[in-house]
């Protein structure tokens, strides 16, 4: 099954559209809910940094009967230092973005704590794409 979503560039309105759709979907297919946890905790955190930094994107999600892949790729200013940003704590949010509640730098730590499998590939001035993956069986 692939899956399809469109991130528009700060809107916080709809973030978590994708997450609660993909949910939905794993709940059909009867996937244990600690995992749906994981797949959804992990998919919001990639989510809402690409709606808080990026200006715009896509979220594609390819599921079959042992994993999910979720792929966030998103056309802004890249992470200059990967390593540095997958620290927690670690965050260039932009005051707004902090005074809505978002930008505690735990992002990317998060989605490294819920998937099985994480790759972040970023080029500064390009956009940056995280790809996890999580067993589902």
């Amino acid at each position: 099954m692939h899956l399809e979503y469109t991130i528009i560039e700060g809107d916080f309105v709809n973030a978590g559209a994708a997450s609660s759709s993909i949910k939905k979907t794993l709940k059909q297919l009867n996937v244990n809910p600690s995992i749906i946890k994981r797949v959804v905790v992990a998919l919001y955190e990639a989510e809402v940094n690409a709606i808080a930094h990026a200006y715009g994107g896509i979220i594609t999600a390819d599921i079959d009967s042992n994993n999910i892949c979720i792929s966030v790729a998103d056309k802004g200013p890249g992470i200059p230092d990967i390593e540095w940003a997958m620290q927690e704590g670690n965050s260039t949010a932009s005051p707004e973005v902090r005074d809505m509640g978002f930008g505690a730098g735990m992002g990317l730590p998060n989605i490294k704590k819920n998937v099985d499998k994480l790759e972040v590939k970023s080029t500064v001035g390009v956009g940056t794409t995280v790809t996890m993956e999580v067993k589902i069986c």
